[in-house]
């Protein structure tokens, strides 16, 4: 835990007690706080009873009584509306931050030279900065991981001259962290995502661009306008900027071409890493990622062999073109995270011959835009609630059954792949849906297909035996 010593004697109300909200109220707590924390479920107040914080209705609070007020980042700060919370928070004067914020406070009070790097992005930021921990670990850093990517960053161990932080930030974090001051900042994507919470996609750039505009040294891909603007802008500004780019070769910075990932200075370029053979690092969108991470790596100055064979060693993330087993030729991989038709089109276009598990919970466009990409799918299993939508979207181009759940397209899959004689046939899950009909998230779905896999006569599931 990471004691908010700063904020010692303070009054301070805290909403939202999912698990990031009661590592907050902890913190605040251990460090000598007067915390009043809250939740609109009654279940979450309970647990953090249970937990032993101290909890107050805020709606029958007195709020000019607080000094500050923490909003858990899953709640409206702008968008659609403001929370009753925020209001009555902007009523009483009270500044509004999170849990980001209170780290970016500690850390410059009391050490502000410990290496931080913060990771964002539309895409990719879980897997870009899992690589970035990975790699530093295994050049024998002392390595913290957490924020979005899963545990809260108040609950990691207090920052220290010569431990690492790396934390994946989400826009709802970024938005309430003003104070976000990381040693590396790396921005990887700007595309259209949480509009309902941030209003105009110019908006939504704009608390992205915070994050880099913060760093000592900012990475950022250039693989999108809104990038590549944040990038010139910052640039003007006399700002480090480190640009990557896996579509194109630079004149500075880190790119990728061809799977061979290159460090380019004053217009000289020279390769540092091959990602051929490196199965959790397949794809273009993870050669940007890779790029992302070396800059960054090497930016707080790890050499060119650590990096090289660290990643090879990078394991990758459950869930994300994750390949949970073998048989033979056929290779089976769980991308039960791609839960639209975006983070699907990642997934056809790293493999050339798909047997495609997808259905579920259709978002909005259903999978009108992996039309290109239906040549390399040999046969669709389609399940869930979208399934008679994503057949007539198929139609004639891809052949198809219905199978409508998880375990009948696993098994319908494994049969037809066996007779493929395609040098790497793939049984791919990457369900271009939402898991709610079926499953209560994408890990449950991802590990059932997992345990289905594993049970399959002949497979090597993870490297061993099933």
């Amino acid at each position: 835990m990471i004691p908010i010593n700063s904020f010692k004697g303070k009054r301070v109300a805290v909403f939202g007690l999912g698990a990031s909200g009661r590592a907050t109220a902890a913190a605040l707590e251990a460090g000598g706080a007067e915390v009043a924390a809250w939740d609109d479920l009654g279940n979450s107040v309970a647990i953090a009873i249970a937990a032993g914080l101290r909890t107050v209705d805020l709606r029958e609070a007195d709020w000019g009584d607080f000094d500050s007020f923490v909003l858990a980042p899953g709640v409206p700060l702008t968008h659609p509306e403001p929370h009753w919370t925020v209001k009555r928070a902007e009523a009483a004067g009270l500044e509004i931050i999170g849990d980001i914020e209170f780290f970016c406070r500690e850390r410059q009070r009391n050490v502000p030279d410990a290496p931080f790097t913060a990771i964002t992005g539309t895409n990719g930021k879980s897997t870009t900065t899992a690589l970035i921990a990975h790699l530093l670990s295994f050049a024998g850093r002392d390595v913290q991981l957490g924020g979005n990517i899963g545990t809260a960053i108040l609950s990691l161990e207090p920052p220290a001259s010569g431990r690492h932080h790396v934390i994946e930030c989400s826009s709802f974090q970024i938005d309430l962290a003003p104070g976000l001051d990381p040693s590396v900042g790396v921005l990887l994507n700007v595309t259209r995502d949480h509009l309902d919470r941030h209003g105009t996609i110019e908006n939504y750039a704009q608390i992205k661009e915070r994050l880099v505009a913060g760093a000592d040294i900012a990475v950022i891909a250039v693989d999108d306008n809104w990038c590549q603007s944040v990038a010139d802008r910052l640039a003007r500004t006399g700002k480090k900027v480190v640009r990557i780019s896996a579509r194109r070769p630079l004149a500075d910075g880190v790119y990728a071409e061809n799977g061979t990932l290159y460090i380019a200075e004053d217009g000289a370029s020279r390769p540092i890493a091959s990602l051929d053979g490196i199965g959790s690092l397949r794809g273009r969108h993870n050669a940007q990622n890779a790029a992302a991470a070396i800059a960054a790596v090497r930016a707080l100055g790890l050499g060119d062999a650590e990096i090289v064979e660290g990643l090879k060693r990078f394991p990758g993330l459950p869930h994300r073109m994750e390949e949970v087993g073998r048989r033979g030729r056929v290779l089976f991989v769980n991308d039960s995270k791609a839960t639209n038709a975006d983070a699907t089109e990642k997934a056809l276009s790293s493999f050339q011959r798909i047997y495609w598990i997808a259905g579920g919970r259709a978002k909005e466009g259903g999978i009108m835009s992996l039309v290109d990409y239906f040549p390399r799918v040999a046969k669709a299993y389609l399940i869930g609630e979208a399934a008679a939508d994503f057949a007539a979207t198929l139609g004639d181009t891809v052949p198809y059954e219905m199978a409508g759940t998880l375990e009948a397209a696993t098994e319908m899959a494994a049969r037809d792949v066996d007779r493929d004689n395609a040098a790497e046939p793939v049984v791919l899950l990457s369900p271009a849906c939402a898991s709610y009909d079926q499953f209560k998230n994408f890990e449950k779905r991802g590990d059932r297909f997992r345990a289905l896999v594993a049970a399959l006569d002949g497979v090597t599931a993870r490297g061993k035996a099933a």
